[in-house]
């Protein structure tokens, strides 16, 4: 077993990890895993795994004892989303990746489909396989979340003045030096709004930031992270963001007066 700073296997130049965090998800990781490395097998996995009680930590272990490419952490405490990959954002720039991608391991994300975030990445710092852009779709989802997603997605749009239509998804590929570039440990966001943090903060640092659109998959297997209480967080510091943005602007055209 690993423990909660482990030093991964040096890379050659040109290398891509996906990090994969995870929380009682035993159910679908060796599926998703398995997936990804028929689909794409020059990449490689880090699994993040939160302390979960249901084992998955320990099948991620047996997953990377029999696949060099598959490496895991294990977090002792459920810290969330955006904290799990910062971590593993950190541990992958310290083994030398050059391309550092996110991806969830209920399957929702298909691994078939990276090679269309691959492809746009030669021209972009940042790729988000988007479900709100023309030829993006969602399946199985009731229309009251999608309403809720594409609504929050407009309000990001609206508030912060950002053009990106699919902030909040969590399918991307990043570009070593993106991360580099956005100071990673300035970073505080610890949950989902990290997602929407991370695409702010690339396009206020004059990144270039494409969307590819993705079919996006409900789960079938085990239990949403996803809660209203966690919705709400990420618009209430989203709006506090929007807010402390139009203060900044007000205050400083007085200034130049």
């Amino acid at each position: 077993m690993t423990t909660d700073q482990p030093t991964l296997r040096p890379v050659p130049p040109g290398r891509t990890v996906m990090v994969m965090p995870t929380y009682n998800e035993a159910d679908n990781l060796a599926w998703i895993v398995g997936r990804l490395r028929t689909a794409q097998p020059d990449v490689d996995v880090l699994v993040v795994d939160d302390g979960s009680p249901d084992g998955t930590g320990r099948l991620a272990d047996e997953l990377a004892a029999g696949d060099e490419a598959i490496q895991v952490v294990h977090r002792t405490v459920k810290a969330g989303l955006g904290a799990a990959y910062k971590h593993g954002f950190t541990l992958a720039l310290a083994a030398g990746y050059d391309v550092i991608g996110e991806m969830d391991a209920d399957g929702s994300h298909q691994p078939e489909q990276l090679h269309l975030l691959r492809e746009a990445l030669a021209d972009a710092d940042l790729v988000i396989g988007s479900r709100w852009v023309p030829g993006g779709s969602v399946v199985n989802w009731p229309r009251r979340r999608e309403a809720l997603s594409r609504g929050g997605n407009l309000y990001v749009r609206m508030l912060l003045g950002v053009s990106v239509r699919d902030a909040t998804a969590g399918y991307r590929l990043f570009r070593r030096s993106t991360l580099e570039t956005i100071d990673l440990d300035a970073v505080e966001s610890t949950g989902y709004v990290f997602q929407t943090d991370m695409v702010v903060r690339c396009l206020r640092s004059g990144l270039r930031v494409r969307e590819v659109p993705i079919e996006f998959v409900e789960r079938v297997r085990g239990d949403s992270k996803m809660s209203g209480k966690v919705a709400s967080e990420s618009l209430r510091r989203i709006t506090s963001w929007g807010l402390r943005e139009r203060r900044e602007q007000l205050f400083g055209s007085r200034g130049r007066r």
